[in-house]
């Protein structure tokens, strides 16, 4: 036996019982018909030879023969159930295997016996009918058991079997397309043959186990085994011959076998039907339908220990049970070798049990006995049932079946059950829950907000088990009524005894546990005090923090308001920013185009002047030559001197206008200092009278030019400007002057003059004066120069061009 991790209890049961066998006789077919069997008692009958059999063989003597029970031809198919297959049913639900099978020839009512017909259920409907009736109220859901191909079980959690499902349901909406499946010729039998089954008979059943039932249908031809329940659709309808193998705890399976979870008697009933149609019939002499196969119903049943309502995830602690239902083929000696081996298997374990040999048994000659080798060496208990026809006509296939019945009933069984593993549960823990959960739903609905007042009956938890068994005592010598009472009995001693230490444990559990709650209540209640003066002095904290809080919100709904009235003044300022720098791109764009028009005319305006100035400067310094040549200037020469003067004045100042009158560029007068060591430019038109002056002006780093064109030939070679001009003052005298300024470059590319400064250089003739004043003046017969700054002039703005 598997041991659990902590150590649970389990106790092997080892006994040694033989096959038992059963008989029962089918009815007479025609009331004309001779019975070769008479019945004694109901454990025994004789068979007489036929005369023909008696003269040609010499044989007179009538045969005896006994049986565990022996069923006339008007015994109840329910009667036969209740003898036979109701034991091995209960079995089932407590845990242990178990083999039925049906043996005769054929017609002798083997498959009536087993399945029954639409009129009277038989064992298998019935079988079924009793284990859901009991474990109705302890299924578990589907797919939480799921086969693992290995003859063996796992454990889903409910998760993952829920996925299951919903596949499940996928697969039939796919497989019908939406349609509503038509019901087979099948159905109807199945309903009537469920409706006469036993519907309201139960088996007690452990309440602390959730169970799960699992068929399989199989078919063994020809020495081969074929899967009834395996899904070809699409594929060939011949069925894929199957192998056997042995498992991990030595018990053989059909290897691939198709494992059906079932949830009622009626889905059963209707998967059998199916396998029904999968069979191979053939026909012979003595039934138009008759099985040359062997059939075998399996019912797996998976009883699981649960803690509550909570399944035990542990595959270990799963206890697998077996019933195994065959329906035989005919035992006839010319159709079926299968039951030759079945018979030599038994004929050697009987030799071995009397003679005490170690012979080999052949169960591997034959897939049937092969198959079912582990009942045979002791997993279970073995039933069979004899069918017999008493018609005299089938005497020698009879008195072969009666032969082989006594054989079987020789062999012993060592049946080492393996119980359920006792993992130290205590018995009633699901009903307990179920109380629990009804006084809990008790108290939410009348509104106690704990269960702390729960009062709950434990009477139920410490229930000793069901009802003592019902027993029929036909017998005062039947010691298996005894038997069974004394294990019940002792059963429930030993649980009893369980329970009694589990409540002084239990006892000694809750003293301590009151004296543990109680200093604790004391702590808690210190705790609590304490708590509570933290509590006061946060509510304090809290309040003034509410009061800072509606200050400071305030304060912040403030300076939102400042904001958004900041925000609209600056939306405002922007749009008026914007509205005039529209205003003034106009503007600009305005006076670029007057610009442009006027700048032209100027332009060509200048050029004329400059043109018609220039030729009367031409002809006026040829005149001056003349006149200073001639030492004694007359008044014709001063006044024609003076006319030069003016008019070079006018080129001079009209030469500066053209400088300065550039595109896009203004001039503007600023205050500047004297002459400084940066670069000059020295400005002195064509023409000029030269200056006889004692002091004269020194500009250094100068770069003297007579005529401008292009204001680059300003910006790219000077800082300052020098613009030499000449005229004559009221006395008819040469007086030159000096224009000083500053060049500065524009944004438009041209350059600008702001003139800061200017000079006088006065030249004075003595003989002038002498003849004006008739004498000579010596401290004035020198030629004097007038170096000043007019503080006006150099503060003055002028316009710029």
């Amino acid at each position: 036996m598997r041991k659990h991790g902590n150590r649970p209890k389990c106790d092997n049961e080892t006994s040694k019982e033989p096959v038992k066998v059963f008989c029962r006789l089918r009815p007479m077919s025609h009331s004309n018909d001779v019975s070769c069997i008479k019945i004694i008692s109901n454990t025994s009958l004789v068979i007489t030879p036929p005369e023909s059999i008696t003269n040609a063989r010499n044989i007179n003597k009538a045969i005896q023969t006994c049986f565990s029970h022996v069923f006339g031809p008007n015994t109840s198919q329910k009667e036969v159930f209740n003898i036979i297959a109701l034991p091995l049913v209960e079995n089932l639900v407590n845990g242990k295997n178990s083999l039925l099978f049906t043996y005769g020839v054929t017609g002798s009512g083997k498959t009536y016996t087993m399945s029954g017909n639409l009129h009277d259920a038989g064992i298998m409907p019935r079988s079924l009918d009793v284990i859901f009736n009991s474990i109705t109220k302890y299924q578990t859901k589907k797919f939480i058991f799921k086969p693992d191909k290995l003859n063996g079980f796992d454990i889903q959690n409910e998760t993952d079997a829920l996925l299951d499902r919903q596949n499940e349901l996928q697969r039939l909406v796919t497989s019908y397309n939406g349609k509503t499946p038509r019901l087979s010729k099948t159905d109807d039998n199945n309903e009537n043959i469920l409706n006469l089954s036993s519907k309201f008979q139960t088996l007690n059943v452990d309440a602390d186990n959730a169970y799960a039932v699992f068929i399989t249908y199989i078919e063994v031809y020809n020495n081969s085994v074929y899967d009834l329940l395996e899904e070809n659709e699409g594929k060939a309808k011949t069925l894929q011959s199957k192998i056997i193998r042995e498992d991990g705890n030595k018990n053989m399976y059909v290897h691939g076998c198709t494992e059906i979870e079932i949830k009622s008697s009626e889905e059963a009933f209707e998967i059998f039907q199916r396998g029904q149609c999968k069979r191979h019939i053939a026909y012979t002499n003595l039934n138009a339908e008759s099985s040359r196969s062997h059939s075998v119903f399996t019912i797996r049943l998976a009883p699981l220990d649960k803690d509550g309502e909570q399944v035990v995830q542990d595959k270990r602690v799963i206890c697998i049970s077996q019933l195994s239902l065959v329906d035989l083929a005919g035992s006839e000696r010319n159709i079926n070798n299968s039951l030759m081996t079945l018979r030599t298997c038994l004929e050697i374990l009987r030799e071995n049990q009397i003679q005490g040999t170690n012979k080999i048994v052949p169960y591997r000659d034959s897939k049937i006995t092969h198959l079912f080798k582990n009942y045979f060496d002791g997993e279970g208990n073995v039933r069979m049932i004899i069918c017999v026809n008493p018609n005299i006509d089938d005497y020698d296939e009879t008195i072969q079946v009666l032969k082989f019945a006594e054989v079987s009933q020789e062999v012993q069984i060592t049946n080492s059950t393996t119980p359920k593993l006792d993992l130290g549960y205590i018995s009633g823990r699901r009903q307990a829950n179920k109380i629990f959960k009804e006084a809990i739903n008790r108290l939410e609905s009348a509104g106690h907000p704990t269960a702390a007042d729960l009062e709950v009956d434990l009477g139920l938890v410490y229930s000793l088990g069901g009802p003592f068994p019902e027993m029929d005592i036909t017998n005062p010598h039947n010691d298996e009524i005894i038997t069974t009472l004394m294990r019940f009995l002792e059963l429930r001693i030993q649980k009893r005894n369980v329970l009694q230490e589990d409540l002084k444990q239990k006892q000694t559990n809750f003293r301590n546990m009151l004296v543990k709650i109680e200093r604790e209540n004391v702590s808690l209640k210190i705790e609590n005090s304490t708590l509570k003066a933290s509590n006061d002095q946060r509510q304090k904290k809290i309040c003034a923090l509410e009061a800072h809080i509606c200050k400071t919100e305030a304060q912040i709904d403030t300076l939102l308001y400042r904001l958004n009235s900041a925000n609209d003044i600056i939306r405002h300022m922007k749009q008026e920013l914007k509205n005039k720098g529209t205003l003034l791109n106009q503007r600009a764009v305005d006076k670029q185009k007057v610009k442009e028009k006027y700048s032209n005319k100027i332009q060509a305006e200048t050029d004329k002047m400059s043109q018609e100035l220039e030729s009367k400067l031409r002809r006026q310094r040829e005149l001056l030559q003349i006149l200073i040549s001639d030492d004694e200037m007359n008044a014709k020469e001063r006044v024609e001197s003076k006319e030069t003067i003016e008019v070079q004045n006018e080129v001079e100042m009209s030469t500066v206008s053209k400088i300065t009158t550039t595109p896009n560029s203004v001039s503007e007068v600023i205050p500047s200092t004297s002459m400084s060591a940066e670069r000059w430019i020295d400005h002195r038109p064509s023409g000029l009278v030269p200056v006889g002056t004692i002091l004269q002006p020194v500009i250094r780093h100068k770069r003297s030019i007579t005529q401008l064109i292009d204001p680059k030939d300003i910006t790219n070679k000077a800082s300052r400007y020098c613009l030499v001009a000449q005229e004559q003052d009221t006395d008819g005298e040469l007086e030159t002057k000096l224009y000083k300024g500053d060049i500065l470059p524009t944004s438009g590319g041209g350059a600008q003059v702001v003139f800061n400064d200017m000079e006088h250089l006065k030249q004075v003739s003595p003989i002038t004066r002498r003849k004006r004043n008739g004498y000579l003046n010596p401290e004035k017969c020198f030629t004097s120069q007038e170096n000043y700054c007019d503080s006006e002039e150099k503060n003055s703005k002028k316009p710029r061009v």
